[in-house]
């Protein structure tokens, strides 16, 4: 009996059509070899939207966001946006509040025979608080997180919160219960933060009791950066605040091989949204040369979380095997095949293993 997933699938800007075409035929050889029951619904979001609608993320789009199993979101290019209030809305943060996604699981490993810039190895999660933090486009009910209260000074504002610090904090230690090094690294500067990352830390510790068998120890943000890049190989899952474990997630995928392999699931209590941690690279837009593994990996993440095993980890496998020799990677990585040549090429490797 095949398994029915629906994916409301949105390719945002730049290079986001290209990944997205090459995203969606590796998902669907890996339907066919899997017996899934895909049903693909796609809307514009972006530029596209804001031309035919008035805004990048029009409320339809959430409205189906919120019908489908799962979302496939393309990168955009939301700093080129105008202000809100002529519709340039950033769709991944709006997608992140309207849908509750409070975890970014974002996964930095090397896979065998990818150049990278460090040769220690690297194998970690890092699991980032979603909706709060410094983020003024998501941590207010009304208005922004950031004031200028008059020319020259202005003031941004943190939040963090007993409920968002308990449940990203319990979905880190879930997590790492079911890895072989049951570890989690808390990131914080509660030396300088006291009260804020005090409170994130008081949360942790009560969460990290209820979980014995797992390791758990704490460190500074500043330090874990500078132990990312001497002994990447030390963390195993990485608990972060919102900012922290965004800068820490792009140091620790740049390790492991570059931002173009870098994948992400976004996660709340009812969705689920796949996201590739870069942007949308607009200078390279329309060359078939951006690298789609990272919105490919954040695919094979989706199908992982709605039960599609099988599929998932043949789509990993099939990126190992890829990106294990210059000849079937993109130029990014000192390749030769194009953004469809190397989807392509993955989509027979599933077909055929």
């Amino acid at each position: 009996m095949s398994v029915k997933i629906r994916l409301l699938c949105l390719q945002g800007d730049g290079i986001g059509p290209e990944i997205m075409q090459a995203t969606l035929a590796v998902l669907q050889a890996a339907a066919r070899r899997f017996d899934l029951d895909l049903q693909l619904t796609h809307a514009d979001i972006g530029f596209a939207a804001l031309a035919q609608q008035g805004s990048t993320i029009p409320a339809k789009v959430i409205a189906q966001a919120k019908s489908a199993d799962g979302v496939i979101l393309g990168p955009v290019s939301h700093n080129a946006y105008p202000p809100v209030s002529e519709g340039g809305l950033n769709p991944s943060g709006v997608l992140r509040r309207e849908l509750e996604l409070y975890a970014n699981i974002r996964p930095a490993r090397a896979r065998k025979g990818t150049p990278r810039p460090i040769a220690a190895q690297i194998d970690l999660i890092i699991v980032r608080e979603n909706l709060e933090g410094f983020y003024a486009d998501r941590n207010m009910a009304s208005g922004s997180g950031e004031i200028l209260v008059e020319p020259g000074v202005a003031i941004a504002l943190r939040k963090i919160t007993s409920r968002g610090s308990a449940r990203i904090a319990e979905a880190a230690f879930a997590l790492a219960a079911n890895r072989p090094r049951t570890r989690v690294t808390t990131i914080h500067k509660a030396n300088v933060l006291r009260i804020s990352d005090g409170l994130f830390l008081a949360e942790v510790r009560t969460v990290a009791s209820r979980y014995p068998q797992v390791v758990h120890d704490e460190m500074l943000v500043d330090a874990a950066a500078a132990h990312l890049v001497r002994d990447p190989a030390r963390f195993d899952v990485v608990l972060a605040t919102n900012m922290f474990g965004d800068i820490l997630s792009d140091l620790a995928c740049e390790i492991a091989g570059g931002l173009g392999l870098g994948a992400s699931l976004n996660l709340g209590p009812d969705y689920a949204v796949a996201q590739a941690q870069h942007g949308s690279a607009p200078d390279i837009a329309g060359q078939d040369r951006a690298n789609p593994s990272s919105l490919i990996g954040s695919v094979a993440m989706l199908l992982r979380h709605l039960g599609a095993q099988a599929a998932a980890d043949a789509i990993e496998c099939a990126l190992d095997a890829a990106l294990s020799t210059a000849v079937t990677r993109t130029p990014d990585l000192g390749g030769a095949l194009g953004t469809q040549a190397f989807a392509n090429w993955i989509s027979t490797f599933i077909l055929e293993h």
